[in-house]
């Protein structure tokens, strides 16, 4: 899965709550994907916009850390709609 692929996925199911690869500042309650040193890492962040440190997760491939990005987001979508 590339980074477009996440894109279309987002935009057709709704999700939201997301940092996919932007060059900002987190944001409160949201999950991250974001290339570090040749790694890429997925986590979530609380409600004072803090990267939650049991939350991340370190990837080789995009592939890998696309998939899990996805499967929080959708995660937070059903606990959003509860």
């Amino acid at each position: 899965m590339k980074i477009e692929d996440a894109r279309k996925i987002i935009q057709e199911e709704g999700l939201q709550g997301y940092n996919l690869c932007e060059e900002r500042e987190n944001r409160e309650n949201e999950v991250v994907l974001k290339k570090e040193n040749e790694k890429w890492i997925v986590y979530v962040t609380d409600e004072r916009d803090s990267k939650i440190i049991n939350s991340v997760d370190k990837y080789n491939t995009e592939a890998e850390a696309i998939e899990d990005f996805i499967e929080r987001l959708r995660a937070d979508k059903v606990l959003r709609e509860l």
